[in-house]
């Protein structure tokens, strides 16, 4: 059965295959439509476009079906169609046919959604583009379009500025608006940094509708149509752009110079600026351009020109001004006021200076919104206008413009709370009585029903008050006001302001003129204040009074009247004149109350009383008061008796003129006062009298001394050396005079050092106290203890009190000499001495062996030597020993000293033939004790060359003989027995001689210790090769001085040769007595 299905499945597809290619062979792929485009521009229609592979002919149409309903279809004949929105809610199939003469050849569905179609403005056009040459700005005009939309829809707007031709972009601006489905003029503004005449500039524009619910695509429109404001560079003008600009601090300016066809450009520049700093560029053949950047104040009223040259080689210069400044600022301080009720004064500041003049200036427009008034003024910085009737509430506004901006200022207020009064004046015053005056002033305006707050300035020589007067407001203008509690006979001086009272103040008027016054007289407003001293005998007393303070006088006083009333009798008085301030009156024997007042035009004083009698009083003290810096405090006991009070009388100190009486009174229950006076002086003292007031008279309670402030002492104190020892000065001072103490003596200040150290340093008594401090001050003598004996000693001495250290006196004295101090100072240097010498002899006794070996050690006895204790034979025998002669040749001879000059023997060989016959073991052959020692001589500094063979056969040769023991038998050989010898520089004739001798000394015993290498009588200190040792035949002749061989010491000859000659060099040296004796 699958079989049979499969069969059918084979036929069908065949069939299918058949039916494809009989339609194939009918259409023509070429007419297939193709490419379906669909947009819309008012979200209302949809604008359909496709195209065919072959081309458009007359004879073809085309049939759009947006859906499957034949009704919808419609027929065209330009490959595009339109049809509504609104149909394609959901996708649907569009479907395209292509017709020839009513015939179906082609066909193609397409699947059409809202995502396919895109939102496309129509292409907007400029209506209107225009130029202001004065601001560079572009004014740009155009509809939106919007009344083919549905409903509103935001726009974005794409305005494209181009200049110059060819056309360069130069900006690319947006612009947002809202589509309110009716066309709608759109304006912008442009403003270019270049001046629109230096080229043509372009405008076009584009638009995008943001329709955020379209699901389709949204394209930006078509540019429009170029719109264009032609420049003036086509060769017609020769001038520079912009012209007198006008621009704000900080601008940026580029400027054009145009010239004619005709002309030619020379140059461009902007005052002094050089090239770096404002670059030029090529703008077009006619037309350069010059940049300038920043600009401050200072760079207004500077030039730009251009330098062109005509056809007749004249040079042509053209040009451009510029003016740089400030926008006005906002009017300051905006403030409107009366001051009469009259007229309104605006007043405002300007702010911070535009730097503008003339015609560029700030114009200033006042505007009263109510009334309507207004005006305008240029750099105005008031204005007044009328007040109108009924209108107290006002409303102004400050317009401040210039051709870089515009600003304004608002102020409103009731006038009745902005008054600022004008100044009183034509003041008057009237006498009421000696303390009251009326006081009358003119205020210009009409302040009805407006209350006024006045204040009257009013002061003296002691007195200064302000007075607040509080008076309603009139239109006469004429004030009046009372002054009360004034001081009779005193001159004021009156000045008078006034404003609005509370709740209406606003601003105080100015003073007014200054008035002066004098008020009448009246009375002494007080007694006087009055004592009295009375005469060494009692028989006068004199009456004291001071006069009365110009505060209480109230008047001129006129005289002075005293009185006293004797028992049962009438008054007495004596009128005293004004410029007296004290009486003398005869008590004769009687004591009496005085009464004195004084007098003035007006009247009297109140009376003042005083006793003249005076209580005695035997227990009166002496204090000193404490000094307050200025003035002095007193103290003293109350005294129950005491009924009217008490008094301090003083007087001055000193003085070649008497004494000035002055007193204070006190009231009964004071004990203490500070006494102050504007004549008191710091360091002066001051004497004191306390009193009591009794009934019956005054009794003197304590004297006090005083000083308003101590100072240091002004002299010194005088002292004189009265008794001088060997350990001890006794002085003794004299009193400083009180008027050159300047304050109570504390004590005395004593120091002291010996002459010749620092007289300022301090010298103490006692341990721990820096100076030796006098603190009774009654003390005149002093006695300085435990000093040195004939010492000059420098002594100073000085008084203090609480106010510092006085002056010093300084005087010095000469102690006597001590007798034990002399003993002693013989007797401890003597004893020092024999101590020393003592114990130095007990030391060289001790370390006598030690100074022996250090300062005189023994002569070395070579016997004693270890170094000529050769080891013995089997016999016990000592081996004999010989210095062997190994091959050494010197490399240098030293000179030690020259004696006499030599001649240089040129064939002299320092070699050793017996070195030469040595085995080469170094021994000696024949006899097997002979020891040989190895020896080489000294090195000699001066160089010697060595001879050759042929020249040592007939040169000197030096022998060196060998050392041999000094016990030898007496059998030994001549040459063995001959001892230590130097070496000797011999010809060779006589050193063969000497090497066959049997024997080369006598007297073998001699040999016996140490000595010499030769005979000293043999010694010759010539030279080597000096003429006398060449002539010498004597074998055993020693040349130069006897040395050791490696040693250039001197040899003690033996005692028998002591009247031998001696070596004129001996070498010895300082370090050998130094030299300890050597053990070996």
């Amino acid at each position: 059965m699958w079989i049979n299905q499969i069969l059918y499945c084979l036929l069908a597809v065949a069939g299918l295959c058949f039916l494809n290619s009989v339609h194939s062979q009918e259409a023509d792929s070429s007419y297939t439509p193709q490419n379906l485009t669909c947009i819309t521009h008012d979200l209302n229609t949809v604008h359909c476009t496709w195209t065919t592979a072959s081309a458009t002919s007359p004879e073809f149409t085309y049939k759009f079906c947006p859906t499957t309903s034949a009704s919808d279809c419609s027929e065209t004949k330009d490959k595009r169609t339109s049809f509504q929105l609104i149909s394609f809610d959901h996708p649907g199939n569009v479907e395209i046919i292509t017709l020839h003469s009513g015939k179906a050849i082609a066909k193609k569905t397409f699947v059409l959604h809202e995502n396919n179609i895109s939102l496309v403005p129509l292409t907007p056009r400029i209506e209107r583009l225009s130029a202001n040459f004065s601001t560079q700005t572009l004014i740009l005009e155009w509809k939106d379009g919007g009344a083919a939309f549905p409903y509103e829809l935001d726009a974005l707007w794409e305005i494209q500025i181009l200049r110059k031709d060819p056309m360069e972009e130069v900006a690319r601006e947006t612009y947002h608006s809202v589509l309110t489905k009716s066309d709608t003029i759109l304006r912008w503004n442009w403003t270019s940094d270049l001046p629109l005449e230096c080229t043509t500039h372009y405008v076009r524009i584009r638009c995008l509708v943001e329709e955020e619910h379209f699901a389709g695509s949204r394209e930006w429109s078509e540019w429009s149509q170029l719109e264009n404001v032609p420049g003036q560079d086509k060769g017609s003008v020769s001038k520079v752009y912009p012209v007198d600009p006008l621009v704000p601090v900080g601008s940026n300016l580029t400027f054009c110079c145009l010239w004619h066809k005709k002309q030619r450009f020379i140059s461009l520049g902007y005052d002094r600026c050089s090239p770096e700093q404002c670059p030029t560029v090529s703008l077009s053949n006619q037309s350069m351009l010059i940049y300038v950047r920043n600009v401050t104040v200072n760079d207004s009223l500077k030039n730009v020109f251009c330098n062109l040259t005509p056809e007749a080689d004249m040079q042509f210069l053209v040009g451009s001004v510029l003016f740089v400044g400030y926008p006005p600022d906002v009017p300051q301080n905006l403030g409107c006021e009366t001051r009469d009720f009259k007229e309104i004064t605006c007043k405002w500041k300007p702010g911070r200076p535009t730097n503008l003049l003339g015609r560029r200036a700030t114009i200033y427009t006042v505007f009263e919104r109510i009334s309507g008034r207004k005006n305008t003024a240029r750099e105005v910085y008031s204005y007044k206008f009328p007040i109108p009737e009924h209108q107290k509430t006002y409303n102004i506004t400050v317009y401040a413009s210039n051709s870089l901006g515009h600003t304004e200022a608002s102020n409103s207020a009731n006038i009745n709370q902005r008054v600022y009064p004008q100044t009183p004046s034509r003041l008057y015053v009237n006498n009421n009585s000696p303390t009251s005056i009326s006081l009358y002033w003119d205020l210009p305006g009409n302040f009805k029903q407006i209350p006024l707050h006045c204040q009257i300035n009013r002061s003296s020589s002691t007195t200064h008050l302000l007075q607040d007067v509080f008076l309603d407001g009139e239109g006469n203008s004429r004030y009046r006001t009372s002054i009360d509690k004034l001081q009779p006979y005193t001159t004021y001086t009156l000045t008078v302001r006034c404003a609005t009272a509370h709740p209406l103040f606003w601003k105080w008027s100015g003073w007014s003129k200054e008035m002066r016054h004098r008020t009448l007289e009246a009375p002494p407003a007080r007694g006087l204040d009055v004592w009295r001293e009375r005469s060494t005998d009692g028989d006068t007393v004199k009456i004291f009074w001071k006069p009365l303070p110009a505060s209480k006088t109230n008047g001129v006083i006129q005289s002075y009247k005293v009185s006293w009333f004797p028992p049962e009798m009438p008054e007495n008085f004596e009128e005293v004149n004004q410029s007296r301030n004290s009486t003398e009156i005869k008590l004769g024997g009687t004591d009496y109350v005085f009464m004195i007042v004084a007098k003035n035009q007006a009247g009297s004083s109140p009376p003042s009383w005083i006793n003249s009698a005076e209580i005695p009083n035997d227990d009166a003290t002496t204090e000193n008061g404490i000094a307050t810096g200025n003035g002095i405090y007193l103290t003293w006991n109350p005294d129950s008796n005491v009924t009217c009070g008490y008094t301090v009388r003083w007087c001055h100190s000193f003085g070649s003129e008497p004494c000035a009486v002055n007193w204070e009174n006190f009231p009964s229950n004071v004990t203490s006062a500070v006494i102050k006076s504007a004549h008191f002086q710091a360091g002066v003292r001051y004497y004191f009298s306390v009193y009591g007031c009794k009934t019956n008279g005054f009794q003197l309670l304590k004297h006090v001394n005083g000083y308003t402030k101590e100072l240091e002492p002004r002299a010194k104190p005088v002292f004189d050396m009265v008794e001088t020892t060997s350990d001890s000065i006794l002085i003794k001072w004299k009193d400083i005079p009180i008027e050159s103490m300047h304050g109570f003596l504390k004590g005395y200040l004593l120091r002291f050092a010996k002459e010749g150290e620092d007289a300022n340093k301090l010298k103490s008594f006692d341990l721990g106290r820096p100076y030796f401090n006098i603190t009774e001050p009654n003390k005149k003598t002093l006695k300085i203890t435990h000093l040195q004996g004939k010492t000059n000693y420098c002594l100073k001495l000085s008084a203090y009190t609480a106010g510092g250290i006085g002056p010093e006196e300084e005087k010095c004295a000469l102690t006597k000499e001590n007798p034990e101090q002399l003993i002693l100072a013989i007797i401890i240097p003597v004893a020092i001495f024999v101590v020393f010498v003592v114990l130095t002899s007990i030391l060289c006794y001790r370390k006598r062996e030690w100074i022996k070996e250090t300062f005189y050690p023994d002569i070395p006895n070579p016997e004693n030597s270890k170094a000529l204790e050769f080891p013995k034979d089997p016999e016990g025998n000592p081996n004999s020993k010989t210095l062997e002669m190994n091959p050494c040749t010197p490399n240098n001879i030293e000179v030690i000293e020259t004696q006499s000059p030599c001649l240089k023997i040129e064939d002299t060989a320092m070699t050793s033939p017996v070195a030469e016959d040595l085995p080469e073991d170094g021994l000696d052959s024949e006899t097997e004790s002979h020891v040989v020692v190895s020896y080489c001589p000294a090195i000699i500094e001066e160089e010697i060359s060595n001879p050759t063979a042929d020249e040592s056969a007939g040169s000197s040769q030096v022998i060196y003989i060998d050392i041999q023991s000094l016990k030898e038998e007496p059998e030994v050989s001549g040459v063995a027995a001959a001892g230590y010898k130097p070496q000797m520089q011999l010809p060779v004739n006589s050193m063969r001689n000497m090497e066959e001798a049997t024997s080369a000394e006598e007297d073998l015993d001699n040999a016996e210790g140490y000595r010499p290498q030769a005979n000293t009588t043999t010694w010759n200190t010539d030279c080597l090769d000096s003429p006398t040792s060449i002539e010498s035949n004597i074998a055993n002749v020693s040349f130069g001085s006897p040395c050791s061989i490696n040693s250039r010491q001197f040899l003690i000859p033996s005692k028998e040769d002591d009247d031998s000659p001696k070596a004129i060099n001996t070498g010895w040296s300082f370090s050998n007595f130094f030299h300890s004796k050597p053990s070996d």
